[in-house]
């Protein structure tokens, strides 16, 4: 494993909390984190096998029942690579369950989605900077030249209802 590897591997406290919204979907409570968490189901590329991931949704749109999420882990993230491979299988979001349409967000409106989240959540402002530099591997500033390069290192999709 390599150093940049070994930096994002999340601590055990970290995962714990990360944890807690698949705690609450596999008893069936997952309608309790809104819009804020989604419950991805997806199919291993290779293997085949059925994998479910928590991800955290930085953008929702409940006009189109579109929810965007962000690949923290870069574009080699399993659960990104099974997706953008055909492998969604389902999703899971408030009350709502459905086999969604995948697209991968251009880099104007990845830029889009990210500045609305930060100013969605601009009382976490220094934490969020902190996380985003850390997952992407650069000094994140929130500049327009940083959110391009953020969203080029962490990649945004959506995940919409048909």
């Amino acid at each position: 494993m390599s150093a940049v590897q070994a930096r994002r591997v999340p601590n055990p406290l970290l995962r714990r909390a990360i944890g807690a919204p698949a705690l609450l979907y596999r008893i069936g409570a997952g309608r309790l984190l809104g819009h804020r968490f989604l419950l991805l189901t997806h199919r291993g590329r290779s293997s085949g096998r059925i994998y479910r991931t928590i991800l955290e949704v930085v953008g929702w749109d409940g006009t189109r029942r579109e929810a965007v999420v962000m690949s923290g882990f870069g574009p080699r993230a399993n659960w990104y690579l099974n997706v953008m491979a055909g492998g969604a299988e389902e999703v899971r979001i408030a009350a709502a369950r459905f086999r969604p349409a995948v697209r991968k967000l251009e880099v104007d409106e990845a830029v889009r989605v990210v500045v609305d989240y930060e100013r969605r959540n601009r009382f976490a402002a220094p934490l969020l900077r902190a996380v985003f530099s850390r997952l992407a591997g650069f000094r994140y500033d929130d500049s327009e030249a940083a959110q391009r390069r953020l969203v080029g290192a962490l990649p945004l999709i959506a995940l919409r209802e048909p």
